[in-house]
């Protein structure tokens, strides 16, 4: 049987030295600010299709209300049928949520259409800039100088 290792305290110092450089490279902390701004654009995109897109789709589907589309597999202690997803699950019905399914689909939908035009117009600006013709530098002052003095000698010598 193995003794058990310890870490030894200057072994844990250079592991916590290598982590730090990890951790405050650039990368690392744009990456930790596009998860909480994505995580906050996914509860906005969220709200906007449970509480603006699909009562109105609803409505027009002859007024279904898709977070109460379920299906009953088991009936709870109070006998079915149930009105709402609220009232099955106070039974204690076992149920299959399907319009949370599609409500969560949609969602889905929207923010990987928001993604894919950010990124879209992320990549147009680089190729703007890519694209962008570079201005010359001006030409030192030595430089100058000797222009003209190769001009001088080619009309002495013209």
């Amino acid at each position: 049987m193995r003794e058990p290792s310890f870490v030894s305290p200057i072994t844990f110092f250079t592991m916590w030295q290598e982590f730090k450089e990890f951790a405050v490279k650039g990368n690392v902390v744009d990456m930790a600010v596009g998860i909480i701004i994505g995580a906050a654009f996914g509860t906005i995109v969220t709200a906007f299709v449970q509480g603006i897109l699909m009562p109105p789709l609803g409505m027009l589907l002859g007024g279904v209300d898709f977070a109460n589309i379920f299906t009953v597999l088991k009936e709870g202690t109070a006998p079915g049928p149930y009105e709402t997803l609220a009232q099955a699950q106070e039974a204690g019905a076992v149920v299959m949520q399907w319009g949370v399914l599609v409500n969560t689909l949609i969602s889905f939908l929207l923010v990987a259409l928001a993604v894919f035009l950010f990124v879209k117009w992320v990549n147009g600006l680089k190729r703007e800039a890519e694209a962008a013709p570079e201005e010359a530098p001006e030409p030192s002052a030595d430089v100058v100088l000797l222009a003209e003095i190769r001009d001088l000698l080619q009309q002495r010598g013209a």
